[in-house]
């Protein structure tokens, strides 16, 4: 795991991921304003952060993983960012998602802004505001371009894991 000589600052991840945005989906992709999927845009973060790969990247199908059942995009998220437990994930921290119970996780994202301004400690601990801002996440999604969309309860209930970038500070 790299830690970056100059400690990266949540603002500073989510301004990157921001940078993103409108960014064609192109499977297996990580250049911005080319295109990206959504491994690929962490990939383009992690890079933009320590100036080089997590790691070769093997080739990869829509449907890896699902057949064997390893949780590649989990090992390797494990492997190269530190592990958070995610209802205290924050701006910046890296989701995983799961589309579909007892598959895979094969989705993630970066949060982009949190329920109380820090965490998702609030929605996930059962004290929801309606009245409050509802998180936000960016993601490349197939069909359509890098977006900041609201992290819903949909996607709260999908959340396979959390991990922050190494040496990230507040």
């Amino acid at each position: 795991m790299l830690i970056p000589e100059v400690a990266p600052s949540r603002a500073a991840i989510v301004a990157l991921a921001r940078a993103w945005l409108g960014t064609p989906y192109h499977h297996q992709a990580s250049e911005r304003g080319a295109g990206v999927d959504c491994i690929g845009l962490v990939r383009g973060i992690y890079r933009a952060l320590y100036g080089c790969e997590p790691a070769p990247l093997p080739g990869y199908s829509r449907d890896w993983s699902e057949v064997s059942g390893d949780e590649a995009l989990l090992h390797a998220a494990s492997s190269h960012l530190v592990g958070i437990d995610p209802p205290r994930a924050r701006p910046g921290d890296v989701l995983v998602f799961r589309y579909r119970a007892r598959h895979v996780a094969k989705h993630a994202g970066i949060l982009a802004s949190a329920t109380d301004g820090e965490s998702l400690l609030r929605r996930s601990a059962g004290r929801h505001d309606p009245a409050a801002a509802a998180p936000t996440f960016i993601h490349a999604a197939e069909g359509a371009p890098v977006a900041e969309v609201p992290l819903s309860p949909w996607w709260q209930r999908r959340i396979a894991g959390a991990f922050s970038f190494p040496g990230v500070i507040d």
